[in-house]
């Protein structure tokens, strides 16, 4: 039976902390907008569920870092911030999911794999569970050459990182797949 065990306080204290930092930011869901809460609690979901098949050594490490992922990407929060709140290894694994804003967009997604990389498989799962969720059908606005561009890191994050969960990559290769599909033809 896999380790599934995660400390729902853990869980429920990480919560609203992302909650409160990403207060009223929204994402796109086709001709609406939703909550940005929704999105981190896919990525958790999406975690949530690898963990009832799958043994991680760190559940807690997994289902904060799923939470707080974008945190410090994405709001005023910093490392420092998580680390005080959740400890180190929740901040460096933060940290190590953060694109660095120093870098040129096109050097991004590379720098923040290899960081990722030297993080435990738990935030690994983490990345791959949150492009999972990312593979919705794309903003209208985007190109034909974007979608495709998008499609294609996401292969990049699953050669990269798919050895951390069979459960996440299986999921990750489907949803690329479908993705492609509807996104990605002329």
């Amino acid at each position: 039976m896999p380790d599934s065990r995660w400390c729902q306080k853990t869980l429920v204290e990480a919560y609203r902390f992302a909650a409160r930092a990403h207060g009223e930011q929204t994402m796109p869901d086709g001709d609406r907008t939703l909550p940005y809460a929704v999105h981190i609690s896919s990525v958790t979901m999406e975690i949530c569920a690898a963990l009832s098949v799958e043994s991680f050594a760190s559940p807690d490490l997994a289902v904060q870092c799923a939470l707080l992922h974008d945190t410090v990407e994405d709001t005023k929060v910093t490392c420092q911030d998580v680390e005080d709140h959740f400890g180190r290894a929740v901040a460096d694994g933060v940290a190590a999911l953060t694109k660095s804003s120093t870098l040129p967009k096109s050097e991004a997604m590379a720098d923040s794999l290899k960081r990722i990389r030297e993080q435990p498989h738990e935030v690994w799962a983490v990345k791959l569970a949150d492009r999972i969720t990312n593979l919705e059908p794309p903003p209208a606005a985007w190109s034909l050459d974007k979608r495709r561009a998008y499609c294609a890191e996401a292969q990049d994050i699953l050669e990269a990182l798919g050895s951390a969960s069979a459960h996440l990559a299986e999921r990750l290769r489907r949803q690329i797949a479908r993705y492609e599909l509807q996104s990605c033809t002329d």
